[in-house]
């Protein structure tokens, strides 16, 4: 009896590995490649010296948690354009890379300023130099810029930006987070991060674990709702917290991308369990509202109700909720109940949007095209549009042209085009080829061309902008997002030559002496003394992207967040 105590006693206090009782792997090295099914026991952080959010008590916590579908996926229909069927013509690709070298240069020289006067801080003011916190001061512009770098070829400078990273302390402090801007910018920059190593860097991953475990304490309420206007110091005291009673439905729904991935990666079904439910309100209520198909973008979450006010839009407030639906059905590879709820969520509300949130502008070139405006119910029941075009909508091109492809809509394509290309007009007619921020247009009757006459030329302030209504430009990348996916999608090189110039006009007239900065009115050019995290972490990426090489980053083996952050998809089989 005594020589077999002795025998478990030095089994359990040594690391010796015996080949009869072999080792569980430690983390991080448990991860080698990026799993193609989720990690089973399930990976948790150590939060070595760290706050760890898993030990604070929830007041409403969940026995059961939804398990991710099986880990064998049908093929997902083809999304992108064969280009090894199309011969590219030498001049075309010296000329491709020279653009896509010149992104790059500027990527790099607004990556030198942030270095050099804003490290590890939100934001660089590229005026002055000075430095500004917008969101949690953890280094927004830092983490969102992570798979920019390596997307690049920076290499040295993401390993330098990691090390940097991984002093990020996310324990709670005074003031209240936007939690959304914390799930686009920090976890979902995490998460692509990591996936870009083929999952090998393990201080990414305790990084992501770290951030995920506060994130998910936002979900702490009566109904799982989250708060997405969150007090992390309120919650780690133990303090109860609500979900708003007047909330965003932007806020609400889009949060699945990120969160899904994590379980995927992780094993931890908490994250998914809890973006199952969000799915599930979603879907019930999603034919209920006062345009059936759409949600409108205020919504009571503390209920919740998504049925009560009467705005409808794609733009502010509202766009990923959308957006989310295809692309998570994609993260999904079109498996299990939840991903056939995203599946029939994004036709019906693309349905709805095409009925009902679509116009034709007036130009004077009778351009074929489309436009996204915010549409109100009124008392009667009808629709109300305000044609009140965003460039915050401009995403929505490349939305329809994804959905397209994955639920094999084609008509979608058509209109994803359209969208992009009443983008595309919007930047070459505009003052200083730049699309400003928001601007009234002078709809169409229908979807057919109409008559652009001299009442409807005297009624504008320019031709084919009825009115400028805010003429910023800050630095948004949503009109080359759309463009990026429709050349990705067709395959067609006029989208290269169109985004050239669009950089050119942006490079040109956002630079100064240390990296690029918003316009305060595209008319006039007055610069603002602002650079937000998206300029590095979406706008060039996705110029550098269209000039790419078309397997880097594919969009039948990546999908990509709100914030442009690429999430591998899962092998399929």
């Amino acid at each position: 009896m005594l020589v077999v105590f002795a025998f478990l006693f030095l089994l359990l206090r040594t690391e010796v590995t015996f080949w009869i009782l072999p080792r569980p792997p430690r983390f991080p090295s448990a991860q080698t490649l990026c799993p193609t099914s989720p990690p089973y026991p399930s990976i948790i952080s150590p939060s070595p010296g760290r706050f760890n959010w898993r030990n604070i008590t929830q007041h409403y916590p969940v026995d059961i948690f939804a398990e991710l579908p099986a880990t064998r996926f049908p093929k997902l229909p083809r999304v992108q354009f064969d280009f090894e069927e199309d011969e590219t013509p030498l001049y075309h690709e010296l000329m491709r890379k020279r653009r896509q070298a010149a992104v790059k240069t500027t990527f790099e020289r607004s990556w030198k300023a942030y270095k050099d006067y804003a490290w590890k801080q939100d934001e660089l003011l590229p005026i002055s130099g000075g430095l500004k916190t917008t969101f949690g001061g953890w280094g927004a512009t830092l983490v969102d810029s992570l798979d920019t770098l390596w997307v690049m070829g920076l290499r040295d400078g993401f390993n330098e930006a990691v090390q940097a990273v991984t002093e990020i302390d996310f324990s709670p402090e005074d003031g209240e987070l936007n939690m959304f801007e914390t799930t686009i910018r920090y976890l979902g920059g995490l998460l692509a991060a990591y996936d870009l190593t083929d999952c090998k860097d393990g201080r990414l991953l305790e990084k992501v674990m770290e951030l995920g475990d506060m994130i998910y304490m936002s979900f702490d309420t009566p109904n799982r709702m989250p708060i997405t206007r969150w007090s992390a110091k309120k919650a780690a005291a133990g303090e109860p917290q609500s979900a708003a009673a007047q909330g965003i439905i932007a806020e609400l729904a889009s949060f699945s991308l990120e969160f899904t991935r994590l379980s995927q990666l992780t094993g931890d079904m908490r994250y998914y369990d809890a973006v199952t439910r969000i799915t599930a309100v979603l879907a019930e209520q999603q034919n209920s509202t006062k345009i059936s198909g759409l949600w409108p973008v205020g919504v009571n979450v503390q209920k919740p109700d998504l049925t009560t006010d009467n705005l409808f839009s794609l733009g502010t407030m509202a766009d990923s909720a959308y957006e989310y639906l295809g692309k998570t059905y994609q993260l999904l590879h079109s498996t299990g109940a939840t991903a056939s709820q995203y599946a029939n969520m994004y036709s019906s509300a693309m349905d709805a949007v095409i009925t009902h949130l679509l116009f034709r502008p007036k130009t004077p070139d009778n351009a074929d095209i489309l436009m996204p405006a915010a549409g109100r119910v009124n008392d009667r029941g009808t629709v109300d549009l305000d044609h009140t075009a965003q460039h915050l909508a401009c995403f929505a091109g490349g939305m329809l042209a994804l959905g397209s492809k994955l639920l094999g809509n084609t008509s979608h394509l058509d209109y994803g085009r359209k969208v992009t290309e009443a983008c595309i007009w919007s930047y070459t007619h505009a003052p200083n080829g730049i699309m400003p921020e928001m601007f009234r247009m002078t709809p169409c009757p229908t979807h057919e061309p109409c008559d652009y006459d001299q009442q409807t030329s005297e009624r504008q302030q320019f031709p084919g902008f009825e009115q400028v209504t805010d003429a910023r430009y800050m630095l948004r990348p949503e009109a080359i997002e759309s463009m990026f996916y429709m050349y990705r999608i067709t395959g067609e090189r006029r989208y290269q030559d169109i985004a050239w110039s669009m950089f050119e006009a942006i490079e040109k007239r956002t630079r100064t002496g240390l990296a690029n900065a918003a316009i305060k009115d595209t008319s006039e050019l007055e610069l603002e003394d602002s650079m937000e995290s998206f300029w590095m972490a979406e706008t060039l990426k996705y110029f550098y992207l269209i000039f790419s090489e078309p397997e880097l980053l594919s969009l039948d083996e990546w999908v990509f967040n709100t914030e442009a952050h690429p999430f591998r998809l899962r092998a399929q089989t």
